[in-house]
């Protein structure tokens, strides 16, 4: 059976055996001149802009997997309350971090 990620407090079905810790995955990214450049072009006209769409789309992916990943080194069988967090952490790059509840199921 795979890893079970939920953002409710429970699993459909099961019972929470035990709560193993907190599991976390995050990824920093850095902005990329190139894309910049066209992303820039883009916002003279408005509308959305697909190559910071598509970076911060595979980011929030890294961090979900590395998120599952740590979860099943503390040996848990899913994970609960799943959220997704972002921040700045200097002018020009950005964190992507998820996070959950590690637990054992019955």
């Amino acid at each position: 059976m795979s890893l079970i990620v939920t953002m409710s407090d429970t699993v459909p079905g099961r019972e929470i055996e035990s709560v193993v810790g907190v599991a976390r995955g995050n990824v920093v990214r850095a902005r990329f001149f190139g894309r910049d450049f066209v992303a820039g072009l883009r916002n003279l006209v408005g509308g959305e802009v697909p190559e910071y769409t598509k970076l911060l789309s595979e980011t929030r992916e890294q961090a979900l997997d590395r998120m599952v990943r740590h979860a099943e080194e503390l040996g848990a069988d899913a994970i609960i309350t799943f959220r997704l967090a972002t921040s700045t952490v200097m002018e020009g790059t950005a964190e992507i971090l998820a996070y959950g509840t590690a637990v054992k199921l019955k």
